[in-house]
């Protein structure tokens, strides 16, 4: 079979991290606490692996809305006194982002805040609305005037435009027309509002801090401030809490969850518990199902640090092959370096990562990542492990062939970018130059979250970049004017 390579320039351009799936978003929201603006500061530091493009905070303290954001991580902002001062009252919600609609610029930032006819309304979204597009081009079409280029603006118009008497009615009245992955957060002048998609893509949890009820992506951003777990939103509920309690809404049919499964294989803290699972045994699970599945001769088990190490313990326990840390990842790199000129981008992969040559030298080594997207990654590491010294490289996957492009908030590329949609195994192993390539199958992958495996009539997650069963519908792009791809708002509404 005829071998493909890639080219000095896709190959050298892109530092190990290049090849990655970028995190969607985080968010957080905190109702009744004095210090909320400090606490939600911190629970965003700890949700901060959903996104380092911006981080944002509003804040109400009975009489008016302030709000802070800022582009760059957490750290560089928020944990600034003055910063916190300049966000006063007893509520606050905020943002973590990476952009996978609208371009990184500030007016983007969330959370987003508007005045309508009714008080404030900020709104923080974690997602990404499939027919967001389709209702932004019919808003502006009949007079709306939009501040940003994400799709979460489409929300607040869709609040203010509704006719119902209640605020809840016209949150839900909102609900009702957007299509997608959401957990949403939102705060008004009297209330902290919590929203998950029907479907339950994407995750929110609840929480509890001295008595004040606290909404977040995941339960590492309980930990952080010494929250107790409460329960996760359910698929398709609205929770709302205000000087009352808490009242929890069920505005949809009733309807199977199906959880995004990137959210074990790759976006979610290992120390987090999503939808009941404990995400560090689900990625030793799939570890160990991948050396059931393609076990090899070997020497030593390396992770691709950090995403990895989990599934690579699980892969060394169950094939007892010992495990090493044959990669060591430098973690105080910045995310950005000047690079002039190719040799030296080409060197600043080694700033990130290098080879430990004692753990690898002279040895076959099954090399564990999670996923595989463009390649590119998979053939800097397969280079860097044979200039080491390594006399044999299998790269294993704990994560199926991604074959199909996301439209829920992960950014992933077209599909003729993605190596598994466009090459067939032995092709893949050409390129990234392995000894052996193997991905842990879809059924193995269904068998590490404690399932018998996937069941095609009614599969329990969000699995459609290995399947290509998505489960909702891709309104945006299937408009005749749309291209099969996440375009920026902006350049759509240009």
């Amino acid at each position: 079979m005829a071998t493909t390579t890639l080219t000095s320039h896709e190959a050298g351009d892109l530092d190990l991290n290049g090849d990655r799936l970028r995190e969607e978003c985080g968010v957080f929201g905190i109702f009744g606490h004095p210090d909320s603006a400090a606490v939600t500061a911190l629970g965003l530091h700890a949700l901060q692996h959903r996104g380092q493009e911006a981080a944002g905070i509003v804040s109400f303290d009975g009489a008016r809305f302030h709000s802070e954001r800022r582009l760059g991580l957490v750290g560089d902002t928020f944990s600034r006194r003055e910063v916190i001062d300049r966000l006063p009252g007893n509520s606050a919600i905020g943002h973590v982002r990476y952009s996978t609609t609208g371009e990184t610029i500030l007016r983007n930032v969330q959370p987003l805040f508007a005045e309508l006819n009714v008080g404030g309304f900020a709104i923080a979204h974690n997602g990404n609305l499939t027919n967001g597009l389709t209702l932004r081009h019919n808003l502006v079409r009949d007079g709306a005037m939009m501040q940003s280029t994400t799709d979460t603006e489409v929300i607040l118009h869709l609040v203010a435009l509704s006719k119902r008497a209640r605020f809840i009615e016209r949150y839900v009245d909102a609900l009702r027309t957007i299509e997608g992955a959401y957990s949403l957060v939102a705060l008004t002048n009297k209330k902290l509002i919590g929203a998950r998609d029907p479907l339950g893509i994407r995750p929110l949890v609840l929480g509890e801090l001295d008595g004040h009820p606290i909404l977040a992506s995941e339960t590492c951003a309980l930990d952080i401030i010494g929250a107790k777990y409460i329960r996760d939103i359910e698929n398709g509920e609205v929770i709302v809490f205000d000087e009352h309690g808490a009242t929890s809404h069920k505005p949809f049919p009733p309807t199977p969850a199906r959880p995004c499964i990137f959210e074990y294989i790759y976006f979610a803290r290992p120390d987090s518990i999503v939808g009941g699972r404990a995400v560090y045994d689900v990625r030793k699970n799939m570890g160990a199902e991948l050396a059931r599945e393609s076990h090899v001769p070997a020497d030593v088990v390396v992770p691709v640090p950090d995403s990895g190490v989990p599934a690579a313990i699980g892969y060394s326990q169950t094939s007892g092959v010992p495990f090493e840390l044959g990669i060591i990842r430098n973690h105080y790199v910045g995310r950005t370096f000047i690079q002039p000129t190719q040799s030296i981008r080409e060197l600043g992969v080694r700033m990130k990562h290098s080879a430990n040559r004692a753990a690898i030298a002279g040895k076959r080594i099954v090399l564990i990542d999670d996923s595989l997207v463009r390649g590119t990654t998979s053939v800097k590491i397969v280079r860097m492990m044979r200039d080491a010294g390594a006399r044999e490289v299998h790269f294993r996957i704990a994560s199926p062939p991604i074959t199909h492009p996301d439209y829920y908030g992960i950014d992933t590329p077209e599909r003729d970018k993605l190596l598994a949609a466009t090459h067939t195994l032995e092709e893949m192993r050409a390129i990234i130059g392995a000894d052996s390539l193997a991905f842990l199958s879809v059924d193995g992958t269904y068998r590490a979250m404690g399932e018998p495996g996937r069941d095609p009539a009614h599969p329990k997650f969000t699995d459609h970049c290995f399947t290509g069963d998505y489960p909702t519908p891709l309104t945006d792009q299937t408009q005749a004017e749309a291209p099969a791809r996440q375009l920026s708002l902006l350049a759509e509404a240009s």
